[in-house]
């Protein structure tokens, strides 16, 4: 072994034996007579020391050609150090070195290897090993490992078992595109990275394994922002013999569990609110529940006052924003400006100040008077000292408008902590969604949801008032978990497939393994997904999933690191059967 003990390991209790260390350098304080050394690993830091009166001259000379990262093996003996650091663990001792080895040498790093760097984000991933040594990545990826733990700890304790399901997949039209990894034995065809290991795990059911679950890598060629990434990983489960009531259940069960051990927080409650209520009330269907600002609809209040801009809108809607009373006319036209961003759409914003003394001043004065914006604060719910922002126009919009401003000016407030948690199930989702470009419905969640046996006759007569019996967790703004029951009988499943469009023949072609399944047996079941990179990120208080991954991508989907994707040699391109456009 090249040690015997860890750089984070030693204490004022091991004064005085002889020890053996290796590691990283960290830092090199060089005074001449006297030289210090910060050996780095994985589980701290050790301060070595070299002095003339008490070292060899060799050891000190080799000392002095060290550099930053050259990893080292050490011998030494330990001594309490006279100037001690308290902010670290093995701040009260030091290793007064006898005997030194140059494991490898190290190029200088193009950025400081130290908490707070000055290498830029980009810099960074080329050099993504390098950027492993600074704690904040490290410690992101031994707290996911600690979350994966506990999740396979929670699992097997419900007696869930884990199965490793195929990379190498058939192509299905439904949801995001496709990754496809061409066949050379089988010329022109073509296998897919999986969207989720769905299909195999409802086989899974059918073949009597009863409850399922696998951490498992995701892919989806779509577009990326910080919380997306083409490749993913899930917590993947399903269950047989359950109604939906049996996985909220479970699944609550394995949230509380994640944060009791994780953050050391008990949650009581896990509310349940339905998707037109999260709609209607947040403009999305996964609202952070840790702050109020609720939408108030304004139209009966708001139109016929010869205001034309909100008597032609479809929606009036407004939130209260706490304590805004007070913000000047920069500080709302700064507001003004930010919901007219592209990114945002919205035309403008009309705002109403609810003074301590009971009475409203707002930007449409001439329009409404202080009977009318009493009746605006009543249906926001604002109180005196607050600013009620209102936003209108078509319906769908300018909810996910609203949506936006309430989500920032929460930041701006700092009603967004990340040491509080709020889990909430969104239930009730249509089964269906229109889409205007190919003129047909598409399954909000995935084919193989079921929906909800009182809706099942307006398939036929009203298919988009059809509710799935689908559900999503929630928590702190950001869907961390989705599943459904599914459907497990032949006919219901053709049926679906019928709304979706597809022909008999496109469902044989594409699912025919599946509905051939559903004729020996299939158990009733149903199944719930987590998105692990963005529930680890959650706990642990950030918004951004990159760090908590090894190699992550960049916005393009690039690892820069290893430069791909990359082009491929022509003889490789001839053993596929493919060739590339000029």
């Amino acid at each position: 072994m090249h040690r015997s003990h860890t750089n984070g390991e030693l204490r004022i209790e091991n004064a005085g034996q002889e020890v053996q260390l290796a590691g990283w350098v960290q830092k090199i304080r060089d005074k001449g007579f006297m030289i210090w050394v910060d050996l780095r690993d994985r589980y701290g830091i050790t301060q070595l020391i070299f002095d003339e009166e008490r070292s060899e001259k060799a050891v000190i000379e080799q000392a002095k050609t060290l550099g930053r990262e050259f990893v080292i093996q050490v011998t030494g003996t330990v001594i309490e150090r006279q100037s001690k650091n308290e902010k670290i663990p093995t701040g009260k001792i030091e290793l007064l070195v006898s005997k030194l080895q140059i494991l490898n040498g190290a190029a200088l790093p193009p950025f400081t290897i130290e908490d707070e760097t000055d290498g830029g984000e980009e810099l960074r991933m080329k050099y993504r090993y390098l950027d492993i040594r600074r704690n904040p990545v490290k410690e992101s990826l031994i707290f996911r490992h600690k979350v994966t733990q506990e999740v396979r700890n929670f699992l097997s304790n419900e007696d869930f078992i884990e199965v490793e399901t195929p990379y190498l997949i058939k192509s299905t039209p439904e949801g995001a595109r496709d990754f496809v990894v061409p066949s050379r034995m089988n010329e022109g065809q073509f296998y897919a990275l999986p969207q989720s290991p769905q299909t195999f795990k409802q086989l899974l059911m059918v073949g009597g394994m009863d409850k399922y679950f696998q951490i498992v890598k995701c892919f989806r060629d779509e577009d990326l922002r910080a919380d997306r990434q083409p490749e993913f990983t899930q917590i993947d489960c399903e269950m047989a013999f359950v109604e939906q009531e049996d996985i909220l259940n479970i699944f609550e069960g394995l949230t509380r569990h994640l944060l009791q051990k994780i953050n050391r927080i008990d949650i009581a409650e896990f509310p349940r609110m339905s998707f037109e209520h999260a709609i209607k009330t947040y403009g999305n269907d996964k609202p952070d529940i840790r702050f109020g600002m609720e939408f108030g609809e304004l139209n009966a209040a708001a139109k016929h006052r010869n205001f034309k801009i909100f008597d032609e809108a479809e929606l009036v809607v407004g939130i209260a924003v706490p304590g805004g009373a007070s913000y000047t006319r920069k500080e709302i036209d700064k507001l003004i400006d930010w919901v007219r961003r592209p990114q945002i759409g919205a035309l403008g914003m009309v705002y109403v100040k609810c003074h301590e003394d009971g009475t409203y001043k707002s930007s449409v004065d001439k329009f409404y008077n202080q009977e009318d914006l009493a009746k605006w604060a009543e249906e926001t719910g604002a109180k005196a000292g607050d600013l009620i922002c209102v936003l209108s126009g078509v319906a769908d919009k300018v909810r996910t408008q609203m949506s936006a401003l309430r989500m920032e000016l929460a930041e701006r407030l700092g009603l967004r902590k990340p040491n509080e948690f709020a889990p909430l199930w969104v239930v009730d989702f249509p089964l269906l969604e229109w889409d205007e470009e190919t003129e047909r419905y598409h399954a909000m969640h995935h084919p193989f949801t079921s929906p909800k046996p009182e809706d099942m006759a307006l398939l036929d007569t009203d298919p988009g008032k059809v509710r799935a019996n689908a559900y999503d967790l929630v928590l702190n703004g950001n869907e961390i978990g989705g599943g459904s029951i599914r459907i497990h009988d032949k006919n219901t499943q053709a049926l679906m497939f019928d709304h979706l469009g597809f022909t008999p023949e496109e469902a044989k072609e594409q699912f025919g393994f599946l509905m051939n399944a559903f004729e020996y047996g299939a158990p009733p079941h149903g199944g719930l997904a987590f998105g692990l990179d963005r529930l680890v990120a959650i706990l642990a208080g950030k918004e951004t999933i990159r760090d908590f991954i090894a190699f992550p991508k960049n916005n393009s989907g690039r690892d820069v690191m290893i430069d791909a994707p990359s082009k491929i040699d022509a003889e490789q391109l001839t053993e596929l059967n493919l060739k590339l456009k000029h």
